[in-house]
């Protein structure tokens, strides 16, 4: 396990930040050799953290997403929804964060399965019904966040619509509204 800090931590944000960087340049198709030499790392160091540049990308953006916008535990599953779709949002509105899912969704080929970077900020989002649930309140499976609340946000910015303000609270409402009045069989273990 890597330390949270120290040269690990900075060389991961440095090559965080030099990919985005070429990104945001124009640069899309940017190999491991030029973003390792923006970040002032050798391209063997990218190789043996990362492997591959499509994973480095994965990285970045799940990283990038996770301090943008977390998942937070505000006691009721309406604020942890509205806090997290409101930083989704914002990610969304910021030209970095754009540019990263434009470049995240190219390198994802159509028969791959979700890689751990992927499937982590999935089971932030369950965690989260998973709270929820055991309040006794009525969740939606990650699914039904992801159809109603995450895939309108990411479908703007991939048509380059805009992300109005407010538009995260909206789809939250939507989704829970949306929801049986009842109490779900397996709650929250959805997706």
């Amino acid at each position: 396990m890597t330390r949270p800090g120290g040269r690990s931590a900075r060389v991961r944000d440095a090559v965080h930040d030099a990919v985005i960087e070429l990104l945001a340049a124009g640069e899309i198709d940017a190999a491991v050799p030029k973003i390792a030499e923006r970040a002032g790392v050798n391209p063997t160091s990218v190789y043996r953290r990362w492997g591959s540049r499509d994973n480095l990308l994965l990285d970045a953006a799940v990283t990038r997403l996770r301090s943008t916008s977390p998942i937070p535990d505000t006691g009721a599953l309406r604020g942890d929804l509205l806090g997290w779709a409101e930083g989704v949002e914002r990610a969304m509105r910021d030209p970095r964060g754009q540019i990263l899912l434009r470049a995240l969704v190219a390198t994802l080929g159509p028969a791959e399965k979700p890689l751990e970077y992927l499937q982590a900020r999935g089971e932030d989002l369950q965690a989260a019904l998973d709270r929820a649930a055991a309040r006794g309140e009525e969740v939606p499976s990650v699914d039904e966040v992801l159809d109603f609340v995450l895939a309108p946000l990411y479908l703007r910015v991939l048509f380059r619509r805009p992300v109005e303000p407010g538009t995260g609270a909206r789809l939250v409402e939507r989704l829970l509204t949306a929801l049986p009045a009842g109490p779900a069989p397996n709650a929250g273990r959805g997706g």
